[in-house]
């Protein structure tokens, strides 16, 4: 996921510590449950007017509630009583981290390839060795001329970045979403506090990934100069200053919040399509995540060149920005060699991008990145989604079975 980060909607669990999931109203002999936000007796009545009117996209609530005396529910019914869509109240926030952190690596990591061809396919000014007709036209040259383990140069300090960066993302958003959403409408879903607890959290994961997509992009670019990712970390450190690692930042951030809000609409759009009542569906997850990642991809891209173009600072292209220069060659991919010029700031990086090539360049390498995003997304989405319904289902599974301890 590119900002590597996405929004996801749930139905709001109010986080009210002084009602327990397992409260039982003794004078009544019905089970009282905490579903969503909404308390339910046995008659489907709404307790005390503590909760909004019922969704009518969910009309399988009654099939949740129980009477003391019916039989306890098998596997099959615990399967359709799971309302996995929110994690469940109590869950620690290493539960949101674990999950995320988990579904970032394996996003980042096995779609890396392709994320070192839409690098490449991103330059200003490629050398002759360096320019590729398609992604796989791409990889083969890259693979038969430069090395089988070339196109996952970096791949490390990608992990080590997505990791931390995601978690965070998730814990941020799990926590502002229902301190922001009780704020707008209390005890409801709320769309502007989903979308400004994913902003917050897009902030916190930015600031992690940003020195890791400089690093990350530097030793992705034709003719790197680096050994390694302590060779060029301490390269950057030392010619550039530490500022380098977050020279692009304003602009990531400027890229991911509407690749979020573009992700997350079309998401929600594509489920309430293919997965109306939010069950785990892991091929409606796996089809919305890639068409949304697509879409997303696909319009932010322009922001994506001027990231990237930041990121590296390609020589050609910094020469390009200094007046008179012409004819300069450049022997090696970035700028880190160019005396004490750099390109900084979204503005400067777009009138660069247009001078050296029009408006066609803001979309080079739109086809990687939409090759990179829809798996990526969809990764991202399933393994994310997959962890929640587990951890749903089995902290269900144990409250079943503490009842059943008491009786």
């Amino acid at each position: 996921m590119e900002a590597n980060g996405f929004v996801s909607r749930r139905r709001m669990s109010v986080d009210t510590p002084s009602v327990d999931a397992g409260v039982t109203a003794g004078a009544a002999g019905a089970d009282i449950r905490w579903l969503g936000g909404r308390i339910l007796d046995a008659t489907e009545g709404f307790v005390g007017g503590l909760s909004p009117p019922r969704i009518t996209a969910e009309p399988d609530f009654a099939a949740v509630l129980q009477l003391r005396a019916a039989p306890e529910p098998t596997v099959a019914a615990i399967e359709t009583e799971i309302d996995y869509e929110g994690l469940p109240q109590g869950v620690a926030t290493s539960t949101h981290m674990l999950a995320g952190a988990v579904a970032g690596i394996m996003e980042h990591c096995l779609m890396y390839p392709i994320d070192c061809v839409k690098t490449r396919m991103q330059s200003l000014q490629p050398e002759p060795g360096a320019r590729y007709r398609n992604v796989m036209d791409a990889l083969r040259q890259i693979v038969r001329t430069e090395g089988v383990w070339r196109p996952v140069r970096g791949l490390n300090v990608m992990a080590i970045g997505a990791g931390p960066a995601h978690a965070l993302y998730f814990a941020c958003y799990e926590k502002l979403k229902f301190s922001l959403s009780n704020m707008v409408h209390p005890g409801a879903n709320s769309h502007f506090a989903n979308g400004m607890a994913g902003c917050m959290a897009t902030v916190l994961h930015d600031a992690i990934m940003n020195p890791a997509e400089v690093v990350k992009q530097r030793m992705q670019m034709y003719n790197s100069p680096y050994r390694g990712v302590s060779d060029c970390v301490g390269s950057i450190w030392k010619r550039e200053g530490p500022g380098a690692f977050y020279r692009s930042y304003t602009t990531q951030l400027t890229m991911n919040v509407p690749f979020q809000a573009l992700h997350f609409m079309t998401y929600e759009y594509l489920q309430e399509l293919l997965n109306p009542h939010r069950q785990y569906n892991p091929s409606s997850h796996v089809i919305s995540g890639a068409l949304a990642g697509a879409i997303a991809a696909a319009a932010t891209t322009p922001l994506d060149v001027c990231k990237t173009l930041l990121n590296t600072q390609e020589a050609l292209a910094v020469h390009a920005e200094v007046p008179g220069a012409v004819g300069v060659g450049a022997g090696v991919g970035t700028a880190s060699a160019t005396a004490g010029r750099h390109i900084s700031g979204l503005g400067e990086a777009f009138r660069t991008v247009y001078r050296m090539g029009g408006g066609a360049a803001f979309f080079k390498g739109v086809q990687a990145r939409i090759i990179y995003q829809m798996p990526s997304t969809a990764i991202s989405w399933s393994v994310y989604e997959f962890f929640k319904y587990v951890i749903t289902k089995r902290q269900f599974e144990r409250r079943l079975h503490h009842r059943d301890g008491e009786k």
